[in-house]
């Protein structure tokens, strides 16, 4: 059985096993904080699967926990936020992409990260960003967000951080991300079939990983319960400023 699997996936026992377990812990944090899933998993198994097929192998297991987690999130999401940030995001894209052939790249990248690490730790001090709260600051962080996805593929950072910044209950906060990263999903999957990256190799390694993904995100939504949600926001910004430095690290 085992030989099977990773005949399937094209990589060795050892390799294979490394990413079931990343992507299963990866899967816990999606389930708990309802984000992060693909972020954690590029960070950790980019050395076994190169970032160019990993991204559709992320793709799939988005969907799969977008899937698990929609019908609770649609409950609980302001979807206010929500389609605000979604259809500002949707414009700035754009911009994002053609501002990766006019513009240095990695300098881009740079400065987006610093500036998300500056907001992050802002937010854990409690200093309070109050142009966040606004009906503008809504819809400039959805182009922003939209924009660093075109030019540094850290759109959703920027989306968590504008919904952590939200003076919301722990619930809310976390529907909406699992929201708005659902609604995400038919662009991303426009995006890949463009680029003929959803190719079958990607299809089976996501089927092999999908099980582990399943297993984690029921255990992060257990683990998601009234005793922990005062624990919530601290954990996913502390969350955020670990993976914009793990990021940055890489990109210096």
């Amino acid at each position: 059985m085992f030989e099977t699997l990773t005949n399937l996936t094209d990589l060795a026992p050892g390799e294979l096993m490394l990413c079931i377990g990343a992507i299963f812990l990866a899967a816990i944090v999606r389930g708990f904080a309802g984000f992060a899933l693909s972020a954690l998993i590029m960070a950790s198994i980019v050395t076994i699967i190169p970032p160019i097929q990993l991204i559709p192998i992320c793709f799939l297991l988005e969907s799969t926990a977008s899937m698990m987690m929609f019908r609770g999130g649609r409950k609980d999401a302001d979807m206010r936020i929500v389609w605000g940030l979604a259809i500002s995001a949707s414009l700035g894209a754009p911009i994002g992409l053609y501002a990766t052939t006019t513009l240095p790249v990695g300098t881009s990248k740079l400065v987006a990260l610093v500036l998300l690490i500056t907001l992050a730790t802002l937010q854990l001090l409690k200093v309070r960003i109050a142009f966040l709260a606004t009906r503008p600051g809504l819809y400039i962080s959805g182009l922003m967000a939209g924009i660093a996805t075109g030019l540094a593929s850290i759109g959703g950072m920027v989306v968590a951080l504008y919904v952590l910044s939200q003076d919301k209950a722990a619930k809310t906060m976390r529907a909406s991300l699992v929201i708005y990263l659902s609604i995400t999903m038919f662009t991303s999957l426009v995006y890949l079939l463009y680029y003929g990256m959803l190719d079958m190799t990607a299809v089976t390694r996501g089927l092999v990983f999908v099980p582990a993904v399943i297993a984690g995100v029921v255990t992060g939504s257990w683990l998601f319960r009234p005793a922990l949600e005062n624990f919530y926001k601290r954990f996913c910004l502390v969350l955020l400023l670990s993976l914009a430095l793990i990021s940055l690290t890489r990109a210096l």
